[in-house]
């Protein structure tokens, strides 16, 4: 029985050492980012617009932004106006951000109060 413990442990630490060797070989490239509230490393966000609909001010129809770099041609640029709320994808012109909040409709009620969160995938 004992024999048999040693033999689970002895496993599990060689599963535990070869997990670390696969991943201790990964690189990552060099990017911005950066995660958080107030200042963090990568892009700063300036002149924030939330664009009101004409009609119906209640909802907002998109958000735009100058980022203080411009993002890598390809990058994944989203947008999200509510905590665990709907990601929105942005198109950008160099620094120039353009995030569409209408599928589904944003409303300034639902984003008041809450945080925009950001994300730039180079």
């Amino acid at each position: 029985m004992l024999l048999g413990h040693l033999a689970r442990y002895g496993l599990l630490l060689g599963l535990a050492t070869c997990t670390f060797a696969v991943t201790s070989g990964a690189t990552v490239n060099t990017s911005k980012a950066g995660d958080g509230s107030g200042t963090v490393s990568g892009y700063t966000a300036s002149s924030i617009l939330y664009n009101l609909n004409a009609s119906s001010p209640q909802n907002i129809d998109s958000v735009t932004m100058t980022l203080s770099a411009a993002p890598k041609a390809g990058s994944t640029i989203k947008v999200r106006l509510v905590a665990g709320g709907s990601w929105y994808t942005c198109t950008n012109v160099t620094t120039a951000l353009t995030c569409v909040t209408t599928a589904p409709q944003a409303t300034a009620a639902t984003a008041n109060g809450n945080n925009l969160t950001v994300v730039v995938a180079d």
